[in-house]
């Protein structure tokens, strides 16, 4: 089994900037991607973008394209999701997920989950 937890959520003003981690354990974690994702109340969970864990290859959403940027640390297997100029469309529980799928943006296709972290970005 892979167990993530996320951390690093917050409040923060429109424009401001957090950076997410990711800190994955287990067994042995060596799984392809490693994807962020977040859901707004009421709306369905959404990619964010992804990171191939060997190779660093690195995915975004239009959305957040130029503004987020994800990164790893391999020796102690934690992902970051750097997020800046943060809008209040923004705002949203996020996840971080690992699976072996090549499909980075499908919800269905990761394995494993955090249990998220919350952003609110206020305007």
């Amino acid at each position: 089994q892979v167990q993530l937890v996320e951390s690093g959520g917050g409040l923060v003003q429109a424009g401001g900037s957090l950076r997410l981690t990711c800190a994955a354990s287990g067994r042995t974690f060596r799984r392809r991607l490693m994807g962020w994702f977040r859901q707004a109340p009421g709306k369905e969970r959404e990619f964010v973008g992804a990171i191939n864990w060997s190779v660093g290859n690195t995915y975004y959403a239009d959305s957040v394209k130029g503004r987020f940027t994800i990164s790893r640390d391999n020796a102690q297997n934690l992902g970051y999701l750097h997020m800046n100029s943060l809008k209040p469309e923004d705002t949203a529980d996020y996840y971080c997920a690992a699976g072996d799928t090549y499909y980075y943006t499908a919800v269905e296709k990761y394995d494993y989950w955090g249990q998220g972290t919350q952003v609110t970005v206020s305007s």
